[in-house]
């Protein structure tokens, strides 16, 4: 048990903390939040994606009627699942007017008090409050929510800062129509080229200092490698976990086969076969590694086929050289797509195309990425988009590069040729 005193310090000190500290948020766009359902909403996602400042800034917004807890305050040991009610009646204590109103509960790294699905399920169905809860742990994750609200809640991916954002986190108005054209282009092409080499993640992009930049990185990666992999499931072969690390982390945006990896290190030191494809799925779970599978209509097809593997942001990729810059866009082309609630494969067939992204409707397109179009990769590049529209008998696909744009008509296919970083602030849809 906590006593209410301590409940009442912990409200008053957030509330002046984040009302009086916190100055500068930058909105995320595209979180959608159920405005009838009663439902819990879940934000989930890497560590250090910036979910703590989407519940500040949802206080800020319902500062009247709000309360935000962060349960790995150390004032906090010993909270219990009882205590949600008496963290209920002390906010109530102290602001009596609210006993009729609907209240608002932003709960960090709930995932620290055992069974908080229970409460959040009553609060939400039961006693008009809206509850919004984060954490950092896979825990999390829509596959590992508990039985008690399966159904009931309202899951939110959330990712480092995508480049629109980044850029208002340098104060740049993302509205302006001149921002595009003209000499204002080199100043965005500057930012991106910072933006691919760093990634997202929100306290990174305020940095100035690239030494800076590059210890804070490793600081969270450090974290993600010890607090989600290691000690969440309590790895013990850490040889083959670090092994599998350097592999997946020098592989963004390539396939990767686990049976080869498999046949490669078998005998550098003992492992099984089970027990890689069991850490492989912990990276999964982890959210630091997404895949992508073979678009094909058998379930058989995908499986036993390799996937392509991206990372959540490019500040993690590994190995980056100058010939790494168009795999650098591909992952920001995948991660802007899995932003924007696409399903996404890739093609191959004779040739290969980097992605196809599906829509909620089951409308499928063709996205290619490279660097840039040459005499060299001209016939690959366009042949392996032209195939997979022709597979999907469709007339229109899209080719990303650093800064060639264009539009080609190549044996009855539209071809739109686009700068990433232009795509990734003109375009809301993938085409």
């Amino acid at each position: 048990m906590v006593s209410k005193n301590i409940l009442r310090d912990i409200i008053v000190s957030n509330e002046e903390f984040i009302l009086k500290h916190i100055n500068k948020i930058v909105e995320r766009k595209g979180l959608l939040f159920p405005q009838t359902l009663n439902k819990s909403v879940v934000l989930y996602g890497v560590r250090r994606s910036g979910k703590t400042f989407i519940l500040f800034n949802l206080f800020k917004s319902n500062r009247e009627r709000a309360l935000y807890v962060d349960f790995e305050d150390e004032r906090l040991l010993g909270f219990g699942l009882k205590d949600f009610e008496e963290l209920k009646d002390v906010m109530l204590e102290m602001k009596p007017d609210l006993v009729e109103e609907e209240l608002v509960f932003l709960l960090d790294e709930v995932q620290n008090i055992e069974g908080w699905e229970r409460f959040c399920r009553r609060a939400v169905e039961r006693e008009n409050i809206r509850v919004f809860v984060s954490g950092s742990s896979s825990k999390m994750m829509p596959s590992e929510i508990q039985t008690e609200l399966r159904g009931r809640s309202w899951s939110v991916e959330v990712f480092p800062f995508s480049f629109r954002e980044y850029l208002r986190a340098e104060d740049i108005d993302t509205t302006d129509k001149n921002l595009l054209y003209g000499p204002r282009k080199a100043i965005l092409k500057k930012y991106f080229s910072e933006y691919m080499k760093w990634g997202g993640f929100p306290e990174v992009s305020l940095l100035k200092s690239d030494l800076e930049k590059t210890k804070l990185i490793k600081e969270y990666f450090s974290a993600m490698y010890f607090r989600d992999l290691v000690e969440r499931y309590n790895i013990r072969n850490i040889p083959l976990l670090e092994s599998l690390t350097d592999k997946l982390f020098s592989s963004f945006s390539l396939k990767f086969s686990l049976n080869a990896f498999y046949k490669q290190n078998k005998d550098r030191f003992p492992f099984s076969k089970d027990l890689l494809f069991r850490y492989y799925r912990h990276f999964l779970q982890s959210m630091l590694v997404f895949e992508v599978k073979k678009f094909a209509e058998s379930t058989y097809t995908r499986m036993r086929n390799p996937a392509k593997v991206y990372l959540v942001d490019t500040g993690l990729c590994r190995r980056i050289t100058s010939a790494d810059a168009g795999r650098l866009l591909e992952n920001i082309a995948f991660l802007e797509l899995r932003r924007r609630g696409y399903e996404v494969f890739y093609f191959e067939e004779e040739r290969e195309c980097d992605f196809i992204a599906r829509t909620d409707e089951d409308r499928l397109f063709p996205v290619q990425v490279c660097f840039e179009l040459n005499e060299e990769n001209m016939e690959r590049e366009i042949g392996g988009l032209i195939q997979a529209c022709r597979w999907l008998n469709i007339n229109d696909g899209t080719i990303l590069t650093y800064g060639d744009e264009k539009d080609l008509r190549i044996d009855g296919i539209n071809i739109e040729v686009h700068p990433v970083w232009k795509w990734l602030l003109q375009h809301r849809s993938a085409q």
